[in-house]
């Protein structure tokens, strides 16, 4: 199994996001959006917005750099392994704090409301829980690792940066990620997961950006 996991998994989530994404787009354009239930509970999403949305911004940045960036490029400029995990946690925490606050608050809403519940859809409960757990995991594991409760031998910038790289380059080795800590495993698989459920839930909103706005003609109000 670890075959699939680590060396087709990876390829049939990122067909299916992108694959999938396309065909929704062009068969389905009017149902690209995420609904928008503002007028149905506004205080509570002034601050879980964006709460949220910092969060998730910060943590992709995070992993962008940490995946990568090999470590031998940050050894090169003189950044220590030990600097480099100081930076990375002074980032990280508070993204993770950011993140899952900003998560639980708006789930708070959406399942709490009596009004917001009748207004959620199956796929929207099924990628509040996977995407809840993908963030839960990530957290987790990097307060574990943070505190050496993941061994001090484990280094991510070791094994599961370099997998990911191998994936990007059509030559994904598997063996890397042998002796990964389980709650990076499940943190890996929940967001392939997540990757396959994207093309069929309201997330796809985020790829969409109305640069129609800024050329559009003033609209002009007039009493009556």
């Amino acid at each position: 199994m670890s075959g699939f996991f680590w060396g087709a998994l990876p390829y049939i989530a990122f067909t299916t996001l992108i694959v999938g994404t396309a065909y929704r787009y062009w068969t389905g354009e009017r149902g690209w959006t995420t609904k928008s239930s503002e007028f149905l509970a506004k205080d509570s999403l002034k601050v879980a917005g964006p709460m949220f949305h910092l969060g998730l911004a910060m943590a992709l940045g995070g992993h962008i750099i940490g995946i990568l960036i090999p470590k031998a490029i940050t050894d090169g400029v003189g950044i220590s392994e030990h600097l480099y995990h100081i930076i990375a946690l002074g980032g990280g925490i508070p993204a993770g704090i950011l993140f899952l606050g900003g998560f639980f608050m708006l789930m708070r809403r959406r399942f709490d409301n009596p009004r917001m519940k009748v207004n959620t859809s199956t796929s929207d409960g099924w990628i509040y829980l996977v995407l809840g757990l993908t963030i839960i995991t990530g957290f987790c594991g990097t307060l574990l690792n943070a505190v050496g409760l993941l061994g001090d031998e484990f280094n991510y910038r070791e094994c599961i940066s370099p997998w990911f790289r191998s994936v990007l380059a059509m030559s994904p080795d598997v063996s890397l990620m042998a002796d990964v800590p389980l709650i990076f495993k499940c943190h890996l698989l929940l967001a392939m997961l997540t990757m396959i459920m994207f093309p069929f839930t309201r997330l796809v909103h985020c790829l969409s950006f109305p640069f129609e706005y800024f050329m559009r003609s003033n609209i002009i109000y007039r009493r009556k």
